[in-house]
């Protein structure tokens, strides 16, 4: 492993919810964990949170969503000083934009899958998000 792929998974580790993450390879191990706990208790309630995140499910019954094509880093603009792509109310137009998906420092833009109006952004800037997980509501028009 790189000191770069290091240095990623540290990054990604302080943006999750995460307490503990342990990853080991043939001659390669490392265990960030946060607070000092023991590494094998908060483990599992760790685990727990992910399915969570289910409750997703309910809002997305109030409307369609837009889900993550894949695991990354959610971004709601296209750099830090620049307006989001859309807002809740916008009108967006099939293939438009709405947001961005990093992973492994690789930018995918997010594209609207039909003419609709947003109705809520459900994930947060800077979020990670799980692959399928809802990031958009939207009303198809």
């Amino acid at each position: 492993m790189t000191n770069q792929e290091i240095y990623d998974l540290i990054a990604c580790f302080e943006r999750s919810s995460l307490q503990t993450l342990r990853l080991s390879r043939q001659d390669f191990s490392i265990e960030l964990s946060r607070g000092g706990a023991a590494a094998s208790a908060p483990a599992a309630p760790a685990a727990m949170p992910a399915p969570a995140a289910a409750p997703a499910a309910p809002r997305e019954a109030d409307g369609e969503a837009i889900t993550a094509p894949l695991v990354g880093t959610f971004y709601a603009a296209p750099a830090p000083d620049q307006p989001p792509f859309v807002s809740v109310g916008d009108r967006v137009k099939k293939g438009q934009t709405v947001c961005l998906i990093e992973a492994m420092k690789m930018m995918s833009e997010v594209p609207a899958p039909c003419d609709c109006i947003i109705e809520a952004v459900l994930k947060e800037n800077g979020e990670l998000a799980a692959f399928g997980e809802p990031l958009l509501r939207y009303k198809p028009c």
